[in-house]
Parts: structure tokens; C-alpha cells; sequence
């Protein structure tokens, strides 16, 4: 906690807050500029914040209207919303996602912090993204959930996606990872690679970390 871990992926994202983060974007070798969340988004990339009631999702609005929030023009013409499209977009998801609810058109309010998690992530896969930041992912859900969650990502690698989990747990973290970063106050300090990671090894790395500064 306090790492700076938020700040940072927030920043990559196109919309810094709380301190000056420094520091330039690659993507396939060529730097991009992202000084808005607009510019992130066409630049290819997602992300899922760890607050999903306050920043993920808009609790007024319904299934269907969330999932394709982000990426409005792929289903309207001009400024008007093809509402058909919309439904089978949200449908799509629904189905493969496995979100458990009657109906699509049903508030987002309504369904459990699972489902919740599975509607905002199928608004940012409906974008097409490159790669996906995935800021806390399966917090503040069941574990039947977070395995279900655990599927998704690992579809999204093996499409070729690329994606950034942040996360407090060593195990999600050992399971999910072919490399892990640690963050000690904005900077990253250290580095591990999935054949030399393990709990003891994450641990003494960030306890370095901590002694050193």
C-alpha cells in the first residue's frame, strides 16, 4: 500500500493525480505521448481501476450501456447509438464473460461484485485493447469469482494481449505472472522472472526494498 503502484498505472493511462510521475511510454519500440484518457484509448490500451463502484462503473446505468461505454463509435452512427448493436455487444459478453443475470438490461447496481468486475471488463475488452492494466482485479470478490476472473486474463494473454496486473496478493501474483515488478514509493526496485519467483523470493525482495530506502 503507498507504493505509488495506482499513480503509476493511472499516469500510463493518460490521467496523472497525487504526485509528479516522470518517465516515457513505449509501445512496439516507438515512444507515444498520452495526455488524456481519449489518447490512451486509441493509443490501444485499457484499464480496470481498483475502484470499480466509483470509477469503474456508473451504478445508474444498466448492463449493456456500461459495456460499451468506452468505445461508443464502433456501434453508432454519427452520434446516434445503434441500439441493436449495443444489446448484442453486451449479450456477447454476457454469454462468454459467464456474467450471471437475467438480462442485460438490468442495472449494474443489482449484480454482485463479481459480475460487476466481468461488465467492466468486458467495456475495456470490447475496445480491442493491446495491452490491459488490471488494478486490483478480483478485489472485494468471491472466490469462485476471482478464478473466473483468473480465466479471463489468461484468454487475453493467450490472444496475444498484453497485460499489467496490480496486485497485493503473492499468490494471484505467482500464478498469474510471467514477470513481476515490486514498487517501493513510485520506483520500481526490483524485478523477478516466473522460474525464480516464489512467496519467499517476492518477500526478501521487498523487504530490500524497504531497508534500502
Amino acid at each position: 500500500m503507498g507504493a505509488g503502484r495506482t499513480e503509476l498505472a493511472r499516469s500510463v493511462f493518460g490521467h496523472s493525480y497525487g504526485r509528479f510521475i516522470s518517465g516515457q511510454v513505449y509501445k512496439d519500440g516507438k515512444p507515444i505521448t498520452m495526455r488524456s484518457v481519449r489518447q490512451a484509448i486509441d493509443a490501444g490500451l485499457g484499464y480496470v481501476t481498483e475502484d470499480r463502484k466509483s470509477l469503474g462503473l456508473n451504478l445508474l446505468d444498466d448492463i449493456k450501456t456500461t459495456t460499451v461505454s468506452a468505445n461508443l463509435k464502433k456501434i453508432s452512427r454519427g452520434i446516434v447509438v445503434d441500439t441493436n448493436k449495443e444489446f448484442m455487444v453486451a449479450e456477447q459478453y454476457r454469454k462468454s464473460l459467464r456474467t450471471k443475470t437475467p438480462s442485460v438490461e438490468e442495472g449494474v447496481s443489482k449484480l454482485s461484485g463479481g459480475n460487476q468486475q466481468k461488465v467492466v471488463l468486458a467495456k475495456w475488452m470490447f475496445t480491442d485493447p493491446d495491452l490491459l492494466i488490471l488494478d486490483e482485479p478480483t478485489r472485494g470478490i468471491d472466490v469462485g469469482a476471482k478464478y473466473e476472473i483468473y480465466g479471463i486474463i489468461q484468454q487475453l494473454a493467450n490472444q496475444g494481449k498484453g497485460v499489467i496486473v496490480i496486485s497485493s496478493e503473492l499468490p494471484e501474483l505467482l500464478g498469474l505472472s510471467d514477470r513481476i515488478y515490486t514498487i517501493f514509493e513510485g520506483s520500481i526496485t526490483g524485478v523477478l522472472n516466473k522460474d525464480e519467483a516464489s512467496q519467499e523470493s517476492l518477500m526478501k525482495l521487498m523487504t530490500s526494498s524497504r531497508k534500502a530506502a
